[in-house]
C-alpha cells in the first residue's frame, strides 16, 4: 500500500531551526522529483522547494531563499527540508510531494504546478512563536 509520510514539524521560536522529512513507501520508481509545498492558516498554498531525481537540479522560492535547504536519500526513499532562521510567517502546515519524472524540477517550480504532481503526503505542522 502506498505511504508518503511527513514529520519533523513542531513549534519553535523565532530564528530556530527544524528538518522536515518525507519518506514514501508500497511503490518503486524509477525516477521522481521531490517537492514541498506550505499552507499557512486562511492562505493559499504556496510552493516552497524541489529537487529533482539525481539532485542535479534544486530550486526554492524567493522567500525561503538562503534560509531552507531541501536534500534527498534515493536509497531510502527520504526527502529532507532543512528549515533554518525561522520566522513567524513560515507557519503553516508542510506537504511533501513526489512527481514521477527525470526532468529539471524547475519545470514544476510553482503553485500552478500542484495539481501536477502525483502523490501528496497528510502535512506536518510547523508553528513558529515565542
Amino acid at each position: 500500500q502506498f505511504q508518503l509520510v511527513e514529520s519533523g514539524g513542531g513549534r519553535v521560536q523565532p530564528g530556530g531551526s527544524l528538518r522536515l522529512s518525507c519518506t514514501f513507501s508500497g511503490f518503486t520508481l524509477d525516477y521522481y522529483l521531490i517537492a514541498w509545498f506550505r499552507q499557512a492558516p486562511g492562505k493559499e498554498r504556496e510552493w516552497v522547494s524541489c529537487i529533482s531525481s539525481t539532485s542535479g537540479s534544486i530550486t526554492y522560492a524567493d522567500s525561503v531563499k538562503g534560509r531552507f535547504t531541501i536534500s534527498r536519500y534515493n536509497d531510502v526513499k527520504t526527502g529532507y527540508l532543512h528549515l533554518s532562521e525561522l520566522q513567524p510567517e513560515d507557519t503553516g502546515v508542510y506537504y511533501c510531494a513526489i512527481k514521477q519524472t527525470n526532468i529539471p524540477c524547475t519545470y514544476y517550480a510553482g503553485e500552478r504546478y500542484s495539481v501536477k504532481y502525483d502523490y501528496w503526503g497528510q502535512g506536518t505542522q510547523v508553528i513558529v512563536s515565542s
